[in-house]
């Protein structure tokens, strides 16, 4: 059986929220344009799973109308009752790069204490590519969950301003290896040089958990 918008929207329509799952997946079959004008009132359907289905979508169809994407996206990251949904919609905004919602992004984490939704905010900022991250990592770099510091670092190193390099020389030591892990990948990205960068790299080659040093020593080689 071929699917068609209407194949789709009939599994839309029913009441059954397993059915209305599978047609947000089906949704991946038909012209993008398509899509985005159904995935907009399954955004705030009544179904925990298929909100989160169709806000990670947006992702990809959402090019089709950026604007309004975007609006859909900050209502869902504000409004949204489940953390899943939250954090999808933090992935959208900095999968589509609409920096327009990096203030929304900003306000959000700080709003929140759900490491879940932090991570995510924090883990989307470095694609997103807004320069202003940095004033929110430097908060997330800080942060008390080692998911959240790990994701922070890999953001540094994604929006590659080599004057950032510096907020990454506290976390040589921090007692999560992931964490001393991503910092020395980060310090790759970013390049650098000077005697802090250096430093950094030799202490990490030292680091006792192998992925580690090897990371540091392939960074500085």
């Amino acid at each position: 059986m071929s699917v068609t918008p209407e194949s789709v929207q009939q599994l839309l329509d029913s009441e059954n929220y397993g059915d209305r799952l599978r047609g947000v997946n089906q949704l991946r079959l038909l012209d993008p344009a398509v899509a985005f004008s159904k995935i907009q009132a399954l955004a705030i359907d009544s179904n925990v799973r298929v909100r989160y289905a169709a806000i990670s979508q947006l992702s990809t169809v959402g090019e089709v109308n950026r604007e309004e994407s975007l609006n859909i996206l900050r209502d869902r990251l504000e409004n949204d009752p489940e953390i899943d949904v939250k954090a999808a919609a933090a992935d959208g905004i900095g999968a589509l790069h609409l920096t327009e919602g990096y203030p929304d992004l900003e306000q959000a984490y700080g709003n929140t204490e759900e490491w879940l939704l932090q991570m995510s905010i924090v883990a989307t900022l470095g694609e997103l590519g807004d320069p202003r991250a940095l004033t929110l990592l430097k908060v997330a770099l800080n942060s008390p969950t080692d998911l959240v510091r790990s994701a922070a670092v890999s953001s540094v190193g994604e929006l590659g301003d080599p004057e950032a390099v510096e907020l990454l020389f506290p976390l040589v030591d921090d007692p999560d290896w992931q964490v001393r892990h991503r910092v020395a990948q980060a310090l790759h990205s970013l390049g650098g040089e000077g005697e802090g960068v250096e430093s950094a790299l030799n202490r990490l080659a030292q680091d006792p958990v192998d992925q580690v040093a090897i990371a540091a020593k392939n960074t500085y080689s």
